[in-house]
C-alpha cells in the first residue's frame, strides 16, 4: 500500500520527479560507490533517495518539509544507510552534514532557489562532484560560454571554481505536479586547481557580480564605475589584465575577469 503524501506545497517549490527511468540516470550520474557519502538536497518522496541508497554507502537527506522528512525516516527506521535531516539547507555546512570532506551531493532543487543552493554548495569543503536537478534555463545559464546570449555572472563564478555539464534535459511529464518549465540535470565537478584562490573568491564574486549588473557597457567604463577609477586609471588597468577597453563583460572569460581581479 503507498503511502498517503501530504500535497505538494507551492511555497516549497515542491515538483516530485516520479519518473523511474530518469531516477536511475540521475543516480547513476552521481556515480557513487559503496564507499562514498551522498549528501541529497531535498529528498521529498524519497524516490531518488532509494535510488542512492542502492548506489552509496550512506545517504544524507536534507528535507525541509516536516511531513517528508518524519515520512521518510519512518520509511526506513531500519535502515542505517539513511540519516534524515530536517533542516533548511541553506543553513547547514553541507560538509558538515555528510560528516566527512570527501562527499558527493546531489538533488532535485527547488527551481525558487536554485541559484543559492549553487552556490551554498561551492563553499569550501566541496563536494567531490554535485548532479542536481534544476530548470533548464538556469543549467544553460551554468554552462553557457563567453560570448553567448546566456553567458552571464553565474556562468562565470561556476566555471571559474568547477566544471559543469548539462547532461540531459526532463520533461515536465516526469514530475508530480509536472512545473511549467522545463527542466534538465547538470553536473559541476571542482575543478583540481580553481581559476581563482580561496582568498579570493569573495572578491571575484562580487567584481564579477558587479560588471554583469553593467553588462551592455563597455570595459572602460564598468571598471571606473566599479572602482571610482579616472578615465586613464581604467585604461591602465585595462592594460594590464589584457582586456581591449571597448569589449563588454559578457564576451569575457572567467580567466579574463580573473586576470583584471588581480591587476587591481
Amino acid at each position: 500500500m503507498k503511502p498517503k503524501y501530504p500535497p505538494p506545497r507551492k511555497k516549497l517549490g515542491q515538483h516530485f520527479l516520479s519518473d523511474p527511468h530518469i531516477l536511475a540516470r540521475i543516480a547513476d550520474a552521481v556515480e557513487a560507490t559503496d564507499a562514498d557519502t551522498v549528501v541529497e538536497i531535498g529528498p521529498g518522496r524519497g524516490a531518488l533517495t532509494e535510488r542512492l541508497m542502492q548506489r552509496a554507502h550512506r545517504v544524507v537527506a536534507i528535507e525541509i518539509d516536516r511531513q517528508l522528512a518524519s515520512m521518510l525516516r519512518e520509511r526506513h527506521h531500519f535502515d542505517t544507510r539513511l540519516h534524515v535531516m530536517e533542516r533548511d539547507v541553506l543553513d547547514v555546512p553541507l560538509a558538515e552534514a555528510a560528516g566527512t570532506d570527501d562527499f558527493l551531493v546531489c538533488g532535485n532543487v527547488p527551481y525558487n532557489i536554485t541559484t543559492p543552493i549553487l552556490f551554498h554548495a561551492l563553499k569550501r569543503p566541496r563536494a567531490r562532484r554535485a548532479v542536481y536537478l534544476v530548470q533548464k534555463e538556469v543549467a544553460e545559464r551554468v554552462v553557457a560560454p563567453a560570448g553567448s546570449e546566456a553567458y552571464g555572472a553565474l556562468s562565470v563564478n561556476v566555471q571559474a571554481l568547477a566544471r559543469a555539464e548539462m547532461l540531459f534535459k526532463v520533461a515536465a511529464g516526469s514530475f508530480s505536479p509536472p512545473p511549467k518549465v522545463e527542466s534538465a540535470v547538470l553536473r559541476i565537478t571542482p575543478l583540481a586547481v580553481p581559476l581563482v584562490a580561496p582568498e579570493e573568491e569573495e572578491a571575484f564574486r562580487t567584481m564579477v557580480q558587479g560588471a554583469f549588473g553593467m553588462r551592455r557597457k563597455q570595459m572602460a567604463r564598468v571598471v571606473r564605475e566599479l572602482w571610482d577609477l579616472s578615465a586613464a586609471g581604467s585604461a591602465s588597468l585595462l592594460a594590464e589584465a589584457g582586456i581591449t577597453p571597448s569589449d563588454r563583460p559578457e564576451v569575457l572569460t572567467p580567466g579574463d575577469f580573473v586576470r583584471l581581479m588581480r591587476a587591481r
